[in-house]
């Protein structure tokens, strides 16, 4: 018991120490500021529009490109699709991931499913 009790002292003794020995730490350095308010307005703005140099991707500008279809024919087709009894056709829930042949010469199940 006096032998269990010496050990756990002397473990607690040098867990203090050790902690007394931590790096201190240091305070945050005062702000100096160079320049004038205005000064420091212009440069923000000017950085706001030089837009996100680290950035590592380079920003394009979007593009449109003209539809091949019309706007009747897009809405035909987003209807068959809508009506299609197979719509929402899931290869994963058949065995072995395998459309049956019931299906097979109705629309596709849905493509990297």
């Amino acid at each position: 018991m006096n032998t269990s009790n010496i050990i756990a002292v002397a473990i607690l003794s040098i867990l203090t120490a050790v902690g007394a020995h931590a790096q201190g730490f240091e305070p945050v350095q005062p702000l100096k500021i160079v320049g004038s308010r205005a000064q420091l307005e212009a440069e923000g703005a000017a950085a706001a529009r030089g837009g996100n140099v680290y950035g590592d991707v380079v920003a394009s500008p979007l593009t449109t490109r003209p539809s091949q279809l019309d706007r009747a024919s897009v809405r035909a087709e987003a209807i068959a699709a809508a009506h299609a009894p197979n719509q929402n056709l899931d290869r994963r829930a058949f065995a072995n991931s395998e459309v049956p042949p019931q299906f097979q010469g109705r629309q596709d199940a849905r493509p990297g499913r």
